[in-house]
């Protein structure tokens, strides 16, 4: 035991022999060359041209100071490209004229060598369909319109009529390039002519989202659809400084030219935003309702609405009292696919509502009279603003279907004398002039010139339905017993005069201004059930949907305007 303990105790390198395996297993292992490290790739020397070529285009994409770029967006602005990026499908823009400068050696202009020239131009896609587009860029020379920065819109105006795809213009500029003298007041007219020879053809929309003054107003005003942002959008042909040095008068901005006064007052826009991402969202839902050239038809959807659905709603029209308001959107809403309805010109003459709305998945244009104003009627800017949109439906092949609640023509000196005759003459002229599929629904009242306007029959509808609550006549009952009855309603005792009157009233309403004696005659086509409303007109349009009229004469029509 104590000999195992010594023995464990011995040094080993003494007692133990060497492994001759392992040391020749070490020796081989010395023996292999070391690993070799990986090499440096050389970095490949990029060619002079393609380099400088680089940098022009990175300069050009960033030639803003960012200073401007700071205070251009502390005003709740987005920059050109910004927007371009909101409106266009992500990854979709081609941009043409990136390198155009002006040639104006006037005033340094040239010397500051501004690629682009202030707008920026190009093509894209919204929701996969092709857009052309241009965005002014006030963060550069102000966004002013000189000779080439007309001419870079102009390009892309040609080529999307060829190719048949919408315009859509984003301005933000400080008008005419004064610098460039008449070279710019030509580049507008470039501008205005192809606006003009495009209308009908393709649509064309303007976003205002800046200062729009002067000779650039026009433009716009030749487009489809104005749309403007509350708080930066302005427009006017002489500024508040010219306005008060000519005519004494004092106005801001805003009141002269901002979006609220243009939506509501003059008519000159469409579509009011908040900000202009939402101005953005609903450029791209108009755009969905429409063809994008008048050769095609507009996109239809598969509807989840069942076309069988029935609208209760409209039941309750004949029971409410015939002089009691209501807002026609209800109804609309109720006929509408999914109760969608995308409004246009919402907050001018509201007297009468227009806007788009699928019906089993068709696109169809809505004209309705809003009784919640004026009782409906008829008045010069509800002639304006109707005709205008039947116009544009007609040239981009949208159906139409008119909801008529028409008391007459709004009454006054004022219409008179501000051209209510001709103005009327519009919306004649449109409907008559219309060949696409036209529905009617009489909803309730249907008096005088006013119902031969709202597309009736012999105006050239194709089929006119009724309510059972309807009420169609020369004028209404009670005043065409004051004229008829005139003589024995002046003889008859204080205490009896309101009991004949409501008698004979309500005779001459049975006989006269009743729904059932005008289908008798044709001049509607049915008396409709009001839960059945909505398959009846799905229906009607389903008719109508091969509908061809042929032309008798190429020549324009002279349109009072």
């Amino acid at each position: 035991m104590e000999e195992n303990k010594k023995d464990l105790n011995q040094n080993p390198t003494h007692d133990i022999k060497p492994d001759k395996d392992l040391e020749k297993k070490e020796a081989d292992k010395n023996d292999k060359p070391a690993a070799k490290k990986p090499k440096k790739t050389a970095v490949k020397e990029v060619p002079f041209k393609l380099q400088k070529f680089r940098e022009i285009i990175n300069g050009a994409l960033n030639q803003t100071p960012p200073e401007r770029i700071e205070a251009h967006k502390s005003k709740g602005k987005l920059t050109a490209r910004e927007r371009l990026a909101y409106l266009l499908d992500e990854g979709s823009f081609e941009e043409f004229g990136l390198l155009v400068e002006s040639r104006c050696t006037d005033f340094g202009i040239k010397d500051k060598h501004i690629k682009g020239d202030g707008v920026v131009t190009g093509f894209g896609r919204i929701n996969g369909r092709k857009v052309a587009v241009f965005s002014q860029d006030f963060t550069l020379l102000g966004g002013s319109l000189g000779l080439a920065h007309a001419k870079k819109i102009a390009y892309i105006m040609d080529i999307a009529k060829k190719v048949g795809c919408p315009v859509i213009g984003i301005l933000d500029s400080g008008g005419a390039r004064i610098q460039e003298g008449v070279d710019s007041l030509d580049g507008y007219g470039e501008i205005f002519r192809r606006n003009v020879e495009s209308s009908g053809v393709i649509p064309q929309i303007s976003i205002i989202v800046g200062p729009c003054a002067g000779g650039a107003v026009y433009s716009p005003a030749l487009t489809d659809f104005v749309f403007m942002v509350q708080g930066i959008s302005n427009m006017f042909v002489t500024g508040p400084a010219v306005v008060k040095a000519s005519t004494g008068e004092e106005v801001d901005f805003d009141t002269l030219g901002g979006a609220k006064t243009h939506a509501s007052k003059s008519g000159v826009c469409h579509f009011v935003s908040n900000s202009e991402q939402e101005c953005y969202r609903t450029v791209k839902e108009l755009l969905s309702y429409l063809p994008s050239n008048s050769s095609e038809k507009p996109p239809v959807i598969v509807s989840n609405d069942s076309a069988k659905r029935e609208t209760p709603l409209l039941e309750r029209l004949c029971s409410i009292d015939p002089k009691k308001p209501y807002r026609v959107h209800h109804i609309i809403w109720w006929l509408a696919d999914e109760h969608k309805f995308l409004e246009v010109h919402k907050d001018f003459a509201k007297n009468i509502v227009v806007g788009f709305i699928r019906l089993n998945g068709e696109v169809v244009g809505v004209v309705a009279n809003n009784s919640a104003y004026m009782a409906g009627a008829l008045d010069i800017d509800a002639s304006d603003k109707a005709a205008r949109f039947i116009r544009f439906l007609n040239n981009f092949n949208i159906p139409i279907l008119t909801l008529v609640d028409v008391p007459g023509y709004w009454p006054g000196v004022k219409q008179e004398h501000g051209g209510i005759i001709r103005h009327g003459a519009k919306l004649l002229y449109a409907y008559a002039e219309a060949t696409v599929p036209k529905v009617s629904l009489i909803l309730r009242k249907a008096y005088g010139g006013a119902y031969i306007a709202m597309s009736s029959k012999y105006l050239g509808g194709d089929i006119n339905f009724s309510l059972p609550s309807a009420e169609i006549a020369v004028m209404g009952p009670g005043g065409a017993i004051e004229i008829l009855y005139s003589k024995q309603l002046k003889e008859a005792k204080d205490e009896e005069r309101q009991a004949i009157k409501d008698k004979l009233t309500q005779e001459y309403a049975d006989k006269f201004a009743s729904p059932y004696q005008t289908a008798s005659t044709g001049s509607i086509d049915e008396v409709i059930e009001p839960k059945l409303a909505r398959q009846k007109i799905i229906e009607a349009f389903s008719i109508l949907k091969n509908k061809n009229v042929n032309s008798f004469s190429n020549k324009k029509g002279n349109i009072p305007l």
